[in-house]
């Protein structure tokens, strides 16, 4: 039986994830409600809440232009314990003192810029073709190797009113970052055990908790008003072409262009087509949606 489609102009839905509901459930729900394909920008743990963008329709195509985007976080850590998971899901064991506000506050410019940053062992990266949690799971040791990251600020928030020996910290950092491993080692730097005992993603690119929906508000009847269109997500300018025979632009062809290098809009007639680019005087279609 043919799916019904109820979402015909395809973008993105800004979801204000809740705590314990899994990413993939989320996608999941809104491919059944809206009849078409769907992923989410940039996966949130179980534990943790906000915002989650999930491209609908073709919209999924552009996840790669949203990995570098940068995301802001309010993140709980509780020190004078850590866990296999690195997070208060896993197996706690306790360690180590608990520090003071200004021992975190001398710590936290080693964590600001460029770092090489380890990934939990229980995370998706990928070890000789199998998941790191999978493997962290079945009890086999394993080293990942560090992963390039930036962190843009950290500020501390002060102490948690939530969980004893807990502060929070606003960190604002690049894609594939991961929040527990901050927490893991802010802690070691302050001579301590630590982990995550809650996180909450309060932006993610242009999307902010301000534009976010609750899951459990959307139905087959108002799915597509909840849909922000492709091109009011993307952050570049509109490309138009006067050469003569700029409509072979369509077939492939490069075009002859006097803008700037970069990333464009581009539109058919009304319709919008997809992501072009310039380069060197020349303009090609990059990425077509429609």
């Amino acid at each position: 039986m043919k799916r019904e489609i109820r979402v015909k102009d395809f973008g993105f839905i800004n979801i204000d994830k809740r705590t314990a509901v899994t990413s993939s459930s989320v996608v999941n729900k809104i491919k059944w409600l809206s009849g078409v394909p769907c992923g989410h920008m940039g996966t949130l743990d179980p534990l943790a809440s906000g915002v989650l963008p999930v491209g609908v329709g073709n919209a999924t195509r552009l996840f790669d232009y949203f990995l570098e985007k940068q995301k802001t976080y309010v993140a709980e850590f509780t020190f004078g314990e850590t866990a296999d998971t690195l997070d208060s899901t896993g197996v706690i064991v306790k360690g180590g003192h608990v520090p003071t506000e200004q021992e975190i506050l001398d710590v936290l410019p080693k964590f600001i810029g460029w770092l090489d940053q380890v990934p939990p062992k229980y995370s998706a990266k990928n070890v000789n073709g199998k998941r790191g949690y999978d493997l962290a799971r079945a009890g086999v040791d394993f080293e990942l190797p560090p992963k390039r990251i930036i962190v843009h600020g950290i500020e501390l928030l002060g102490k948690s009113k939530e969980t004893e020996n807990a502060y929070n910290l606003k960190i604002t950092c690049g894609g594939g970052t991961y929040i527990r491993s901050l927490a893991r080692d802010i802690a070691s730097a302050c001579g301590t055990l630590g982990l995550m005992s809650g996180l909450r993603r309060t932006q993610s690119g242009i999307f902010t908790l301000d534009n976010a929906i609750d899951l459990e508000s959307l139905t087959q009847e108002n799915i597509a008003q909840a849909v922000i269109p492709t091109q009011d997500v993307l952050p570049y300018p509109v490309l138009v072409l006067t050469a003569k025979n700029a409509y072979k632009i369509f077939d492939g062809v490069q075009i002859e262009t006097d803008e700037k290098d970069g990333l464009y809009k581009f539109y058919k007639d009304e319709l919008f087509y997809g992501i072009a680019e310039v380069k060197s005087g020349k303009a090609k279609i990059k990425t077509k949606l429609c």
